[in-house]
């Protein structure tokens, strides 16, 4: 069976192991008929490598990915985590939840709650979604991290600040963060930006009836 793999630099007929085929075949005429896009396809890069007849770095790709995305699934339920810890600390949610363990010094409960939760929604609902949702999320973080080293500096200037740059170029490097930020959120699925509105209400809602309640920096004088 021949296919044809559109690349850059034109079209190149293939069978699917990869052997040219020959010129004026009933093969070749198939081939030339029934294009295939590798290059628009959403397919994974190991297949279409192995769709082009290079399987043996197909599977060199696939295992690299296999490797590298446990180690991110860990960093980013491990900075998850570790976040709840720094709230429930706060107050804005149940302290009970900042317990650490006495032997391992960690913050168990949020973290097997987490954990749970994770393995949860990872057996429901596509991995694509979740990695949309999960980019709204830190694409909002990322952006406001950027506005409050902007604000930070003209109501809080004492604060100790061991790493400076030049003033100049502090608003071009955070205004462009910001709306880098926000380009790609758009670049997001409607379902995903509608998905981050409702996360985001839920959370000021918690935020309004128990977390300004609670917290202990809120109840500081100013």
């Amino acid at each position: 069976m021949g296919y044809g793999a559109i690349g850059a630099n034109g079209a190149q007929p293939m069978m699917a192991n990869g052997h040219a085929l020959a010129p004026g075949s009933p093969q070749m005429a198939a081939a030339c008929e029934g294009v295939h896009n590798l290059v628009c396809s959403k397919e994974a890069l190991s297949f279409v490598l192995k769709d082009l007849g290079f399987p043996s770095l197909g599977y060199m790709v696939a295992l690299a990915a296999s490797i590298a995305l446990p180690s991110v699934i860990l960093m980013m339920i491990y900075g998850q985590t570790r976040i709840f810890f720094t709230m429930s600390r706060d107050g804005l949610l149940p302290k009970r939840l900042a317990k650490v363990h006495p032997r391992f010094h960690t913050p168990h409960v949020i973290t097997m709650i987490t954990g749970v939760a994770v393995a949860f929604f990872a057996a429901l609902f596509p991995v694509g979604l979740l990695a949309d949702v999960s980019n709204s999320g830190t694409l909002f973080a990322f952006a406001m991290v950027s506005l409050g080293v902007l604000v930070l500096r003209y109501t809080q200037p004492e604060r100790p600040r061991p790493f400076r740059i030049p003033n100049m170029l502090v608003w071009p490097i955070c205004v462009g963060a910001v709306i880098g930020c926000v380009v790609l959120f758009f670049s997001l699925s409607e379902f995903t930006k509608y998905f981050f509105l409702g996360w985001a209400a839920a959370g000021l809602i918690l935020y309004a009836l128990y977390g300004m309640r609670n917290s202990d920096m809120a109840r500081k004088p100013r």
